[in-house]
């Protein structure tokens, strides 16, 4: 039975915690929201309930949350695991500092930390401030996100502002003298009114030390980083995700992320694959002729073996400009409800293994194909695993990427490590 409860904020973090918590030893499922009917779970350490919560009203995020910790706590889970990104997007208002603050109350417990550092991704954390590989937070790019902007690389200060919480800071000089340390000033806080401490961390072995620390901790919080290092707390020895087998069928690439990494991935695959462009703009004006447009160009490729690419991605300044025009909530809803059309249409044509690059995309796509069940399968890269996704009566070989994953040619690789058709 499950030991480990985890409630991410988005669909794409829940697979990249899902991830990291096979190679620490657990045997891992997702859910995408909470499941109803209970799934069978005899046989997994841990599940992780994927939510869309990250850019919805704090509100809806606290209500999803407890109810999603509820039922973790129904099924017999000791320890509780809050996923965020590891380049804590969100804004001044929250979600993450409320959901830290109402997890902390359900339980029970009066102190967590808070440990976004996810070293094999370049994101670490050094006297509290966020860096992604060798830029500070607020110059990685992550400033023009459309919809967190991330402008202040000192995440002690962000969260405090979302929090009536305390925030402190576990630096990295404490958790270079090992688990007792970090453990003795856990303890300490403990007792303490409620409290949050950003944690240090520039390596692997950093994250090792803290989840050892963590052990008593009824509550985590954090990226998927910390994952790599809880699997010994409870005797699980480190195990690996079971060859994906992908279902026969076509393949497709949907991204809506803006990011920069997305970006230079599109262009690489637009140097080998069919590729379609479409504008926020020609949404507004012409949402269902351009998606006749888009699915009539799919079947001209139909006898093409070669993954079909559609995009709404754009540049810095493409994102402004559709701002502008649309606002930025309209602009990202069209875009998200755009390719959450096309990917059950494509599914409907028999485009059984897809990669969708983007949160907010991710979710609305799975929302869309009704899937609720999510079996972890092989890593393509950092944090982006392939899974065998299932839900009315459908399944599907998919791979939810967040933004700035993975490699250039991560849109061409990919498919390298799905198992042969079923």
């Amino acid at each position: 039975m499950p030991v480990l409860g985890c409630i991410a904020d988005d669909f794409t973090g829940g697979t990249d915690l899902a991830n990291n918590l096979v190679k620490g030893g657990f045997r891992t499922v997702q859910t995408i929201g909470i499941p109803k009917p209970v799934t069978k779970l005899e046989e997994i350490d841990a599940v992780v309930v994927a939510l869309k919560t990250r850019t919805c009203p704090v509100e809806q995020a606290l209500r999803e949350s407890k109810e999603a910790l509820h039922w973790l706590e129904s099924i017999g889970c000791r320890q509780f695991y809050f996923k965020y990104c590891s380049t804590f997007d969100s804004t001044p208002r929250g979600n993450i500092g409320p959901v830290i603050e109402l997890l902390l109350r359900e339980i029970g417990a009066s102190f967590t930390i808070a440990s976004p550092a996810f070293p094999d991704n370049g994101r670490t954390v050094y006297r509290g401030h966020l860096f992604v590989h060798d830029q500070l937070l607020n110059e990685s790019g992550m400033q023009h996100h459309p919809l967190t902007p991330m402008t202040d690389p000192n995440i002690v200060r962000v969260l405090a502002a979302q929090t009536r919480l305390t925030v402190g800071l576990i630096r990295l000089d404490l958790v270079r003298q090992g688990e007792k340390a970090v453990s003795h000033a856990f303890d300490t806080r403990e007792g303490q009114p409620g409290t949050v401490a950003i944690t240090d961390a520039t390596s692997n072995e950093d994250l090792v030390v803290l989840a050892g620390a963590a052990r008593h901790l009824r509550l985590v919080t954090g990226g998927s980083g910390l994952a790599i290092g809880l699997g010994k707390n409870f005797g699980l020895q480190k195990g690996r995700a079971a060859k994906a087998i992908a279902p026969a069928g076509r393949r497709a690439i949907l991204a809506g992320s803006c990011s920069r990494m997305t970006l230079k991935q599109i262009e690489a695959a637009k140097k080998v694959y069919p590729h379609f462009k479409v504008v926020p703009e020609e949404l507004a004006a012409q949402f269902n002729a351009t998606l006749e447009r888009v699915l009539s160009w799919a079947k001209e490729h139909r006898s093409n073996p070669d993954p079909l690419l559609v995009y709404t991605s754009g540049s810095p300044d493409e994102v402004a400009s559709n701002q502008k025009s649309l606002g930025a909530n309209r602009a990202g809803d069209l875009c998200e409800s755009f390719l959450a059309e096309v990917a059950e249409n494509f599914v409907n044509e028999e485009i059984f293994q897809l990669i969708v690059a983007g949160g907010e995309t991710s979710g609305a796509v799975v929302s869309k194909l009704g899937l609720d069940l999510l079996r972890i399968g092989p890593e393509i890269a950092a944090g982006v695993p392939w899974t065998l996704a299932s839900g009315s009566d459908r399944e599907i070989a998919l791979a939810l990427k967040s933004g700035n994953f993975g490699s250039e040619e991560f849109f061409v690789d990919a498919w390298r490590f799905l198992g042969s058709p079923k």
